[in-house]
């Protein structure tokens, strides 16, 4: 028998992989965690647009393909923090038919639990991080604890904008937001300064470096930085059990042991690891009825833009936005599609952005764009709408015919969106533009449809010929090896999915701490 080197091993140290480091190195157990990008602390983070492009994945390669590809490249991250660490800190629950899609309407799939479950993790998770908003304002969000903090200031452009909705018949609330509107267990109150995703140098955003980093180091749990997963591999006397982990460190071929291993790789490198981990003998882990890497989802967004007369003072509040509105979230069929959706309204903007969206206004050039940028500083409104992605088994992460110089296969992730799915994001867009216009704006466009988020393709589910993993995240056909974060998801409902998945992941911390 091999000596193991630790009770638990954990692939990716992001917002799934620091939470578990965290919670199960508090409860006893020895952990490793084995991150493919470099150490990264809050004191290296610079409030810089150009920085945070840093932030983001570079490798290894993710090709993509379809009619809707989900940006693998803007929405994933590398190193300590992984893709939370530039992440806009909107932190929403999921709502309780997000959990029955299939039951209530014949679509995509269920998940194996329901919100009443995850509701004691909601509420666990947002006391120790730190949320700031009105639960009474929010008037669609399903019952929990209300916010350990009050929301953050409006500033004129949500103040404008939210008169569009109410001209409308809508409602607005704060935007509930993983970021400190007064100081929060040691951390300062944010400042307003715009750069969430280059990291949040203050600590003022509750990404995993301020909140799950501390936790887990002072409790024991080791990270290993530049250490790139390859594969697990099946204990040769067990094949239900993994054994261990191998992986590529300064361009050595290195193994780890342990008794439970968790990967929270984020969507695709978790399933590329899966995937290349089949042998001639045995199926790749959770790949026996060939679900492995299929329903990938990434919500499909888009902002509207509005030139006002008024000053609308566009740099001042934070990225994600201030406001939010969630009228047409419940499940229905509207005209030509179906699903959820949310409007993140007022963000703020930057000099960066305004160059970029200028692009969106081809009709402007020359020696009108200068006089059009400096109007847009001032006076610009914008917001954004995300719908929901209905899961498909055609939409799946597969391992590409190209591999990097250590040997590690790249993956591929196909990815089209529903005609169903894209009708109603296409509507909501046009009414988007409606409430702009009631809300004063002179000039009203839209930017591209993007994908935004990565969720599916190791999902979770109760039958293991329907699903990757069990309602904790165990890999059907193994006794020891988890997945963690948002490839569990069986749907994706219309809302960021790091809240989400921090419960799950500390719901399945409590369960692996509860396993004798």
């Amino acid at each position: 028998m091999v000596s193991k080197d630790c009770d638990v091993i954990i692939v990716g140290a992001g917002a799934a992989g620091l939470t578990l480091a965290a919670r199960l190195a508090e409860g006893g157990k020895s952990v490793s965690v084995l991150e493919a990008g470099p150490e990264r602390k809050l004191g290296d983070l610079i409030s810089s647009q150009i920085w945070a492009r840093k932030l983001k994945w570079s490798e290894p390669a993710v090709s993509e393909s379809g009619d809707h590809k989900i940006g693998h490249a803007f929405n994933a991250g590398t190193g300590t923090g992984g893709s939370a660490l530039h992440h806009y800190g909107v932190w929403l629950r999921m709502h309780e038919g997000d959990f029955s899609l299939n039951s209530d309407h014949g679509l995509g799939l269920d998940w194996p639990l329901s919100y009443a479950d995850l509701a004691p993790y909601y509420d666990q998770v947002q006391a120790e991080v730190g949320l700031s908003g009105d639960s009474k304002q929010e008037r669609w969000r399903p019952q929990g604890a209300p916010y350990p903090m009050p929301p953050m200031p409006l500033f004129a452009q949500s103040r404008v904008l939210a008169k569009g909705f109410e001209k409308t018949g809508r409602h607005t609330a704060p935007l509930p937001l993983a970021i400190n509107s007064e100081p929060y267990k040691g951390r300062q109150a944010c400042h307003y300064d715009g750069w969430c995703d280059s990291g949040c140098s203050i600590g003022a955003l509750g990404n995993p470096l301020a909140v799950w980093l501390p936790r887990a180091q002072t409790a024991g749990a080791h990270i290993e930085h530049n250490a790139r997963v390859s594969r697990v591999i099946r204990d040769p006397q067990n094949p239900q059990r993994i054994e261990c982990v191998e992986y590529i460190q300064g361009g050595e071929s290195r193994s780890m042991y342990a008794e439970h291993i968790i990967v929270a790789a984020f969507t695709v490198q978790s399933v590329r690891i899966l995937l290349s981990s089949a042998t001639e003998r045995y199926a790749a882990p959770g790949n026996h009825s060939d679900k492995l890497g299929r329903y990938l989802m990434t919500h499909p967004a888009g902002t509207v833009f509005g030139l006002f007369d008024q000053e609308m003072f566009p740099h001042q509040g934070v990225t994600a936005g201030q406001l939010l509105n969630h009228d047409d979230y419940d499940k229905k069929d509207a005209p030509g599609g179906f699903g959820s959706s949310q409007w993140m309204i007022g963000h703020a903007i930057k000099p960066h952005d305004l160059l970029g969206y200028g692009t969106n206004r081809p009709d402007i050039f020359g020696a009108e764009l200068e006089p059009w940028l400096k109007k847009a500083s001032r006076h610009l409104g914008n917001m954004t709408l995300v719908c929901e992605d209905i899961p498909l088994p055609e939409n799946r992460i597969t391992l590409s015919d190209r591999a990097d110089s250590d040997g590690i296969a790249h993956a591929h992730a196909h990815h089209d969106l529903g005609p169903s799915a894209a009708a109603r994001c296409a509507q909501r867009m046009s009414e988007g533009a409606d409430i702009m216009r009631a809300a004063g704006a002179s000039e009203v466009w839209s930017g591209p449809r993007i994908g935004q988020h990565h969720m599916g393709g190791a999902v979770m589910g109760s039958d293991p010929a329907e699903s990757v993993t069990d309602a904790f995240g165990r890999v059907h056909d193994t006794d020891n090896l988890y997945v963690s974060g948002p490839a569990l998801f069986p749907s994706s409902g219309a809302v960021n999915p790091t809240f989400t998945l921090t419960a799950l992941a500390s719901r399945q911390a409590d369960h692996i701490l509860a396993i004798k």
